[in-house]
């Protein structure tokens, strides 16, 4: 049998601990840690969570039209199959070993270190503002996602993204099986220690970004603004519509490009021929890459 919750002040800690089959709407979570710790079949609306820790080993959990203010910090950890759609996330910290988190038209206002470790992951249509988002996590689908803040997804594995924009430096490091379609990605850094990477119609700036890779391909994308990219790349299969400033040392593949301004390719480091280079027009061709070369000869 549903019990249900309607215009209601909560607070005190623990004060539906372990409740099962709950509607809760209209309603305010006060002052008092873990509300609503090993819930099962909830589901929210209308309702405001103002302290920590809301929803922790719950299961079960439809949260609609909700907010969970600054101090709701911590607030999802080790939940599995919780949706959350058109509502305002403000804490930090808020996910963290849950599974199956379906979320769409949400806003995070401070995701600071929130989705870790996280696995079967769905965001659709929202925005997030915050550092080390999505660190570690697993099976992650993003469709119209919008994120600004530093170190996204590091770690991360098995990640599809649709129409995104990424405005973050150090993104997508040491992940495994990324494929990014139609989005923008803008930051320095990009994807260094990646395994296969893919990105496809996609427009990139990012200031040596695009190094240390094994396994990039790149269909139909623009590099602009960008310098010393695929440096240390291996398995390269690329084909790009723009110009590029300069590419350093790529290991081994295939880039396609209209024009290159500097292209470093030393023989110290690389084996030249083991990258086909398909380029119209190559500006200044440079064959030492460090400044410290000569005085170690």
């Amino acid at each position: 049998m549903t019990t249900k919750f309607k215009n209601k002040y909560f607070e005190g800690e623990r004060i539906l601990f372990g409740a099962n089959d709950l509607e809760i709407k209209n309603c305010v979570f006060g002052k008092g840690e873990s509300p609503l710790k090993e819930s099962r079949d909830v589901q929210l609306t209308d309702s405001v969570f103002t302290y920590k820790y809301p929803l922790w080993y719950s299961e079960n959990v439809s949260v609609e039209q909700t907010s969970f203010e600054t101090m709701a910090r911590s607030g999802i950890w080790y939940t599995k199959n919780i949706k959350i759609a058109n509502s305002a996330l403000q804490a930090p910290k808020l996910f963290r070993r849950c599974q199956g988190v379906t979320l769409d038209h949400v806003h995070f206002g401070d995701a600071e270190e929130t989705m870790w470790t996280c696995k079967d992951i769905r965001i659709t249509d929202t925005q997030i503002n915050g550092n080390y988002f999505g660190k570690d996590s697993a099976n992650i689908y993003l469709d119209h996602v919008s994120i600004i803040g530093n170190y996204a997804f590091d770690g991360a594995r098995n990640i599809e993204a649709h129409h995104c924009t990424f405005v973050t430096k150090d993104n997508f490091w040491n992940c495994e099986n990324v494929t990014i379609y139609d989005s923008v990605l803008d930051g320095e850094y990009l994807a260094w220690n990646t395994k296969n990477l893919t990105l496809i119609n996609c427009t990139i700036r990012s200031d040596q970004g695009l190094n240390y890779l094994d396994g990039l391909t790149m269909i139909n994308c623009r590099l602009i603004d960008s310098d010393l990219v695929f440096e240390y790349v291996s398995d390269l299969n690329v084909e790009l519509t723009a110009p590029v400033l300069s590419i350093k040392n790529p290991i081994s593949g295939r880039i396609k490009v209209p024009e290159i301004s500097q292209l470093i390719m030393d023989e110290n480091k690389i084996i030249p021929e083991k990258t086909m280079i398909e380029c119209e027009k190559i500006g200044e061709r440079i064959a030492a890459s460090d400044l410290n070369q000569e005085a170690l000869r």
